[in-house]
């Protein structure tokens, strides 16, 4: 089920609340482009702003727009395990395909703690989980021997692995299986991923290019790495551009330029300087979707 370019869908606001009407269209939007799935309210869905509220009813908007029509993945991880355990329940309770649960940021556990805190979120809901591992947030990596130990749960099925290191993709092949799920969560080394042995990407440049990113996928679960590579050199100066600030700052303001939503975002946050707007705007245009 979960394999392909899956959006990690930014979260539109207007004038400071979340505007769920462009939600719903970005939702339609993203499956008449060939998005393979989607993932709402992980970082790239500014989840560290959104209260409690907000960041339920995002998920429900999704799945209720959704439909069926490509499976959810909703980002329901927190630094404390009993809101991590919170959200998992909420979203299998409204009918999310798997939850997204990243590696408990700041509080730095061991790898014993983080053993302990995804089997508290894993028994605590009948849900699918993917961890999210992403040392240069969350200051804590998971090593792939404590991932592995991970992967005897049933439910637990799969790892977003934005550490760039491609080795990583091999290394958890070994401890936790060739069926386990590896998706990439970093958009410049996706297809290099692929070809280790990963089966898709949760990618932010994939909120503004989603049929190329769609393409470069498909490609690489086909085996045909050459096209798929044509497709990444589009994709690439969009790949650098978007995360030259914040990504999803990024992500919003290459959205804007194709009239799908606004470039608003919350603080800490702004949005992204003039020279980042011109590099996207060339991004866009290498890519072939900007004029």
């Amino acid at each position: 089920m979960f394999k392909g370019s899956m959006p990690a869908l930014v979260t539109p606001f207007k004038d400071g609340a979340v505007d769920y009407d462009t939600l719903k269209r970005l939702v339609d939007w993203h499956v008449e482009q060939g998005s393979h799935g989607l993932v709402p309210v992980g970082t790239t869905g500014e989840s560290p702003t959104l209260t409690h509220r907000e960041h339920e009813e995002i998920i429900e908007c999704v799945v209720t727009a959704a439909a069926g029509r490509l499976p959810v993945i909703a980002g329901t991880g927190s630094n404390n395990t009993d809101e991590a355990i919170r959200f998992t329940r909420h979203a299998a309770e409204v009918g999310a395909d798997g939850a997204l649960v990243v590696t408990p940021y700041y509080n730095k556990p061991t790898q014993d703690g983080m053993i302990a805190h995804f089997k508290a979120v894993h028994d605590s809901a009948e849900i699918p989980i993917i961890i999210y591992n992403i040392p240069g947030r969350s200051v804590v990596d998971m090593s792939p021997e404590t991932m592995g130990e991970l992967a005897k749960l049933p439910r637990i099925i799969g790892v977003k692995d934005a550490t760039a290191d491609l080795t990583r993709v091999c290394r958890q092949r070994i401890t936790c299986g060739a069926d386990f799920i590896q998706l990439s969560g970093e958009d410049p080394t996706a297809h290099g991923f692929n070809a280790q042995g990963g089966v898709g990407c949760i990618s932010v440049t994939a909120n503004a290019a989603p049929a190329l990113c769609a393409e470069m996928q498909e490609a690489c679960l086909e085996g045909d790495y050459a096209k798929a590579l044509a497709l990444q050199d589009r994709l690439m100066p969009l790949h650098q551009a978007i995360f030259a600030e914040p990504g999803l700052c990024g992500a919003k303001y290459a959205m804007s330029r194709l009239g799908l939503c606004d470039d608003e975002v919350r603080l800490p946050l702004v949005p992204v300087t003039e020279p980042v707007r011109a590099r996207i705007d060339d991004g866009l245009r290498h890519a072939g979707l900007l004029n």
